[in-house]
């Protein structure tokens, strides 16, 4: 866990007054469990004063236990900010994507041999429950998908479509697609390895705190970030403080101002710790 400057080191970002987290592959364990050492660092975080939310491409109901456990009482984005949610998960706002660039979207994540999900406010649908990490998923979102063989009902809807496959070369391989016949109208980008989020084109993180940010009234540049996925890039470019997972890819870590432990090693509780709380105590 090292700064990475000299002005990292000292100590000349103004202090943070919030602090948004991704989810997966940050907060939670590989194996989607928020240790107790995560439910310490955001109570350490509320008794300094320090509000504390989170962004994620998780549905919002996928959000919920998370919620429950760490006692979010700030507004909350789902859909890598195409939906901002209250802690009871009443919608605040929400950017859909269009119904032309979902069907186009979903035909362009077949030809390349990815499924196809869809996403609405509260329902989750498949082609089949036996598709790649569908059980997974449905662990990790606490609900079950709906299956389906036709999307065109819920085409008006979406509020993210997800690509998935384990070949991951063919998921990067989808994601150039998508972005070159359809990025005029929507946003894709990497939320894992094999999966592959499409939203509407202004929903991306960085748009989230910058919602987040006037909805609690607080100036991004007191604002700090932690991810571990190109997605959460887009946060670390709109907020004062920005730190990148151990577990994050080379291009991630370079992108933020700060690199902690990994998520499999408290790599969250770790960077509250030294990033946030510590320059806190030290302005005291």
């Amino acid at each position: 866990m090292q700064p990475k400057s000299a002005n990292d080191r000292n100590n000349v970002y103004p202090p943070v007054r919030l602090v948004i987290s991704d989810i997966d592959g940050t907060i939670v364990t590989h194996d989607k469990v928020l240790t107790q050492a995560s439910i310490d660092a955001v109570k350490k975080l509320r008794e300094a004063g320090i509000l504390f939310t989170l962004i994620s491409s998780r549905p919002p109901r996928g959000m919920k236990m998370l919620i429950d456990a760490l006692s979010v009482t700030e507004p909350l984005a789902a859909f890598n900010g195409g939906m901002l949610v209250q802690p009871d998960l009443s919608v605040i706002q929400q950017k859909l994507v269009p119904r032309d660039a979902t069907a186009k979207v979903i035909k362009i994540v077949e030809d390349c041999g990815l499924s196809p999900w869809i996403f609405t406010e509260w329902d989750w649908f498949v082609r089949d429950a036996k598709d790649p990490h569908v059980e997974r998923e449905e662990r990790t979102v606490n609900f079950l998908a709906t299956v389906t063989s036709t999307f065109d009902p819920v085409l008006d809807r979406a509020g993210k479509i997800v690509g998935v496959s384990d070949d991951h070369d063919a998921v990067i391989r989808c994601e150039q697609r998508v972005q070159t016949e359809c990025g005029d109208s929507i946003a894709a980008s990497r939320s894992q390895p094999y999966y592959l989020d499409i939203t509407h084109l202004e929903a991306n993180k960085g748009n989230a705190v910058l919602e987040v940010s006037k909805l609690l009234n607080i100036p991004t540049e007191q604002i700090a970030t932690i991810g571990d996925m190109p997605a959460d890039v887009y946060m670390f470019k709109k907020s004062g403080i920005s730190i990148a997972m151990g577990n994050a890819t080379p291009d991630v870590k370079q992108a933020a101002t700060f690199v902690t432990d990994s998520n499999e090693n408290d790599g969250f509780a770790k960077a509250m710790e030294r990033f946030v709380l510590s320059r806190l105590a030290a302005r005291s």
